[in-house]
């Protein structure tokens, strides 16, 4: 009966914040084991469900009517066109975005340290003025 016990002298190699290092290592376990393959394989689901629809869509409008085929044709150039809108908007917000991580590395780390390690707030400055050349002067135009 006295094997069941605890006493304090078997809790004295356990060190102190043994209760965080096991609180953190489950929510480790749960983050990477659960959570992540859960929402991967609801997302992949999504995709499927979407991609579906959007082909029976096609082929119930390819069949309709005469002029179905034309009309499928049109859906899928606007359906592109606004596909790469989309894309075009979010290489503008991550230009954007960059452009002033960068600009506030440099201060920050002026600040700081100095300016030469402020350099390196450079590099995502430049990242983010490359991203807008490219939508603004490189890209195809959007029709």
């Amino acid at each position: 009966m006295t094997h069941l016990l605890v006493t304090l002298s078997d809790l004295e190699g356990i060190p102190s914040n043994f209760g965080m290092w096991a609180f953190l290592s489950v929510g480790a376990v749960a983050l990477f084991g659960i959570f992540i393959p859960v929402t991967t394989w609801i997302d992949s689901r999504r995709k499927e469900r979407e991609s579906f629809y959007k082909a029976e869509t096609i082929r119930r409008v390819a069949e309709a009517s005469p002029d179905g085929a034309k009309a499928t044709v049109e859906l899928l150039r606007e359906q592109d066109r606004l596909s790469r809108i989309r894309a075009r908007e979010g290489m503008k917000i991550g230009g954007v975005i960059n452009l002033g991580v960068g600009i506030g590395l440099v201060l920050f780390l002026r600040a700081l340290t100095g300016p030469q390690v402020a350099l390196c707030g450079l590099i995502p400055g430049f990242i983010g003025i490359g991203m807008l050349v490219y939508v603004y002067v490189l890209a195809a135009p959007v029709e």
